[in-house]
């Protein structure tokens, strides 16, 4: 005989603490590996957070619970807000990466859960979510950001047998794929005016970021372990920000960048007056034994340095980056070479991202071919003038 799974409510109780407030502590049941339900209990929160239980039901921690207890029953998908649905991908398939984790709970916390948490997960449509898109406050790439998150939950959604059809495929977003600003690219002696301008250890950080294009949280990332100093090859395999661990941005970021001799110089100048660490950080901060946060190093020490050569405070780690770039193309390097250098999935990023900007080199070299049209054009002239079987010809 077939027995129907009843639709699950837990319950919530509150429960004090031997320090602390009391807080609410959610109780249901859960089948174990073998079938038998086995009674668990999570805490929600405290009650000054959920002063109801009611609130406390609502919860992200309780919603995304109850939407995995009941995704057998017919009326889960019908009746399941979309804030479970965040929830429930907070829980189980937010990103590890710090720095993409910490994007995605930002875009939920400011935008997503405040409009559309409340709406069953059926009636999200992709029209009132273009509209909604369009009237934020945010650069036309962060909705393009938000959009794609949004995406993203309703493939859970959609794998969740919560939804038919992802409705966010028909969403688009009006230039989202523009910058609004062009990056700032720096000249060669730009880049080494700054740098006698910046104390160490940040010297030689800015020196790495504008020899070899890295992101500045692989740089506070690294480690001497990650050199091979014999061989002139330095492995990138992590990243640091704000202080987290974690893995590099993508799996073409995990690669092997040559070492010229005058960087290796550099760097062993600065691994004997560095302060050394059990881990092996090559920029460690002293009073914690962790590595620097970027944000300050940028905000206290290159931007005042641009200030004071004249080139401006609006440059910052990733000036160095679209330099780089720039750099390489000066030299004629080929766009393949270019985006092994830039450890790019695609060339199209290379090209695309890397490769707008407005350098002093491309104004010079447009110079030089209006400069070689116009005397080209003027020496005809005379020519025309001086020479009998032109003015015969015309």
């Amino acid at each position: 005989m077939f027995t129907r799974t009843r639709y699950q409510y837990g319950s919530l109780e509150t429960k004090e603490r031997k320090k602390g407030k009391e807080v609410w502590e959610f109780r249901y049941y859960e089948p174990d590996a073998r079938g038998e339900r086995q009674r668990r209990a999570v805490m929600v929160g405290t009650q000054e957070e959920y002063p109801t239980e009611s609130a406390a039901r609502k919860s992200p921690v309780v919603q995304a619970i109850l939407l995995r207890l009941n995704a057998e029953q017919p009326s889960a998908a019908g009746a399941a807000n979309f804030g479970a649905v965040i929830a429930r991908y907070e829980q189980e398939e937010m990103p590890e990466r710090y720095s993409t984790s910490a994007a995605y709970q930002s875009y939920i916390k400011n935008q997503i859960r405040p409009r559309w948490a409340d709406t069953p997960v059926s009636a999200v449509k992709p029209m009132a979510v273009e509209d909604w898109l369009r009237n934020l406050a945010l650069a036309p790439k962060t909705r393009s950001h938000v959009r794609s998150l949004m995406h993203t939950i309703f493939q859970c959604a959609e794998r969740w047998e919560l939804i038919d059809k992802n409705p966010i495929k028909l969403v688009r977003v009006k230039g989202g794929t523009k910058r609004l600003k062009t990056p700032r690219v720096l000249a060669p002696e730009q880049f080494h005016s700054l740098l006698p301008l910046i104390r160490e250890p940040y010297r030689t950080m800015v020196l790495i970021a504008g020899c070899l294009g890295l992101r500045v949280s692989e740089i506070v990332g690294l480690q001497w372990g990650d050199f091979d100093f014999p061989g002139f090859t330095l492995l990138i395999q992590r990243s640091v920000v704000h202080g987290r661990v974690g893995d590099v941005k993508t799996e073409y970021s995990r690669d092997s960048v040559p070492l010229d001799t005058a960087v290796v110089e550099a760097l062993v100048l600065h691994k004997a007056r560095s302060f050394s660490t059990p881990e092996g950080w090559l920029f460690a901060n002293p009073a914690t034994g962790r590595p620097y946060h970027q944000e300050e190093i940028q905000k206290r020490h290159i931007r005042k340095a641009g200030v004071a050569t004249g080139i401006g405070g609006d440059i910052g780690w990733h000036t160095f980056r679209h330099s780089y770039r720039s750099w390489l193309d000066e030299t004629g390097a080929p766009l393949t070479v270019q985006k092994e250098l830039m450890r790019h999935a695609s060339i199209q990023t290379t090209m695309n991202i890397y490769g707008k900007a407005m350098t002093d080199s491309k104004r010079q070299a447009h110079s030089k071919v209006v400069e070689m049209v116009l005397n080209s054009s003027k020496s005809k002239e005379t020519v025309g003038r001086n020479n009998p079987a032109t003015a015969i010809g015309s």
